[in-house]
């Protein structure tokens, strides 16, 4: 496992990541889950610690759109397999 990245399932915690980090890209090596792929960079492992512990505030209208789009990226990788 590479330390310099930081991998999720959870397409929830991937939109509130992608909000402040890029997308490194999505694993569908397993047809069953999706994996969302962070590259590890400063400040990330504060961010997963206020998402976990529910201190981060977020507008809706801009998570949405974030769900939205990181949406558009599975579906769109899912084509080109």
């Amino acid at each position: 496992m590479n330390s310099d990245l930081y991998i999720t399932s959870d397409l929830a915690l991937a939109t509130t990541i992608s909000l402040s980090y890029v997308l490194d890209h999505i694993d569908k090596s397993n047809p069953r889950r999706a994996v969302f792929v962070f590259k590890m960079d400063e400040g990330l492992d504060e961010l997963l610690a206020g998402y976990w512990s529910d201190q981060l505030q977020v507008s809706p209208r801009i998570y949405f759109s974030q769900l939205k789009y990181l949406k558009s990226r599975l579906y769109e990788e899912r084509e080109r397999v």
